[in-house]
């Protein structure tokens, strides 16, 4: 084992990503993982609970940044326009980490686990999503179904902006999904 080098966390998720690249996620374990970052496999232990979670890590930063969002929202926000507003919260989040989003969807895609994963993870913001909605008030189904709208919406935009490389941005791409969801809708 090399000397400390800082950063354990952010060198396990690098040689995960390398690897489940090179060999995919199925054929790559722990201990490879922990080899390539030079690290050992308890250290990879302190970090996350399986190999899935070097990929889904941030679910919990993310969902607390979208109900912080609606919970910050003017009360004279509708519940849609609430959600918009958390969704595009996230903009900054992910274009800081562009690359790395890149890489990961790219393994999530090749995965039937992770897809698997990815959508439990999505499920999971939307339930906490409608009861933020819920908090502010608005009742059932509406609470539900325009936090699953959001959350598609959210999907659509963010599979959009990883796959094109010259995009205006994650935001940008929230917004024109959206306008996508209410002209389809609307029944135009």
């Amino acid at each position: 084992m090399a000397r400390w080098e800082p950063d354990s966390r952010g060198r396990l998720v690098q040689a995960a990503l390398v690897l489940y690249a090179e060999r995919g996620f199925e054929n790559t374990t722990v201990a490879e993982i922990a080899a390539r970052a030079r690290l050992t496999e308890r250290t990879f232990f302190r970090h996350f609970a399986d190999k899935r979670e070097v990929l889904f890590w941030g679910a919990a930063a993310l969902e607390e940044l979208l109900v912080s969002a609606v919970e910050a929202a003017p009360e004279s926000d509708s519940p849609i326009e609430a959600i918009t507003r958390a969704l595009e919260a996230t903009g900054p989040m992910f274009e800081e980490r562009r690359d790395f989003a890149r890489q990961r969807q790219r393994v999530i895609d090749a995965s039937t686990e992770l897809r698997e994963r990815e959508l439990i993870k999505l499920a999971s913001l939307a339930s906490a999503l409608a009861d933020a909605l819920r908090r502010r008030g608005v009742a059932e189904p509406a609470a539900t179904l325009t936090a699953e709208a959001g959350i598609a919406v959210f999907r659509v935009a963010f599979a959009r902006w990883v796959s094109d490389s010259d995009s205006p941005g994650l935001r940008h791409f929230i917004r024109e999904s959206l306008g996508e969801l209410q002209t389809v809708t609307a029944g135009r």
